[in-house]
């Protein structure tokens, strides 16, 4: 692929670790004019100043994306600094373990308020600045989960399928604008939100952790590994700065190590 990002900017929420921060680097590395926004200043701002070590033109601007007020201002800022907005990469996630029954309902509520509801209003603000230019790419990140269930994970699932719901209304609403939205759906990627995972799955699994990757990860998969975020960037590069690209939107794309073929 031998296309570049040279003078597109993009925003990358949930970026200050694992694949928002592959993704950010990524996207730096063709040439992207780069936001980092998440609630982790600390690691937010070490993230920006790596990639602003390469050369890249980047920034890191703290966004709780269940905010409006704070999605908006990161749309605000950008424009300030950038003077347009050609990408948006939805990614924030956070993730807890229980059964329906015990499932804490503040833990529901921040969880679908996270991954859903942000989705929806970063992409809200978004939207105009890219209607104005009469161009934009928005990149959902769902999740295999967005197309299939597991035990203990009812708010991440019902957040993750709604992220594939938004994504077709998306699509539709966008393309006159020339405006085209993905939903990607990972399987299970090496990051520290998969790494915290694995004692919660010991416990309610009842097995070792030493287990968890095997028995619970990777068990349906045709491919036993875990994804790199390295592989789900390159995906996410394809679809930004790719022409050949142009025609994919409101799809649901899975990368899952045949996580999704049984």
């Amino acid at each position: 692929m031998s296309e570049n990002l040279n003078g597109k900017s993009a925003i990358i929420t949930g970026a200050a670790s694992g694949m928002g921060l592959a993704f950010s680097e990524a996207l730096a590395g063709r040439g992207a004019k780069v936001v980092l926004a998440d609630f982790n200043e600390r690691a937010g701002k070490a993230a920006a100043q790596k990639i602003s070590a390469t050369g890249a033109d980047c920034f890191f601007h703290k966004t709780d994306v269940s905010s409006s007020r704070d999605a908006r201002a990161l749309v605000d800022a950008t424009m300030k600094k950038f003077g347009r907005l050609d990408i948006l990469i939805n990614n924030a996630g956070i993730q807890h373990l229980a059964p329906i029954h015990e499932f804490h309902e503040e833990k529901w509520n921040a969880i679908i308020s996270v991954m859903l509801t942000g989705t929806f209003l970063c992409t809200k603000y978004a939207l105009p600045p890219m209607m104005a230019q009469k161009r934009g790419r928005i990149i959902n990140i769902s999740s295999i989960h967005g197309l299939v269930g597991s035990e203990f994970k009812s708010a991440y699932t019902a957040a993750k399928h709604g992220v594939i719901g938004f994504t077709k209304v998306l699509a539709l609403e966008g393309g006159p604008h020339n405006i085209t939205a993905v939903a990607i759906c990972p399987s299970y990627v090496r990051t520290p939100l998969v790494e915290k995972q694995i004692s919660e799955q010991s416990e309610r699994h009842h097995i070792p952790e030493s287990e968890v990757v095997n028995k619970i990860m990777l068990a349906p998969a045709a491919l036993k590994r875990l994804l790199e975020p390295r592989e789900v960037a390159d995906l996410v590069v394809y679809l930004c700065a790719s022409e050949a690209a142009q025609a994919i939107t409101g799809s649901a794309l899975s990368i899952d190590c045949g996580w999704t073929a049984r």
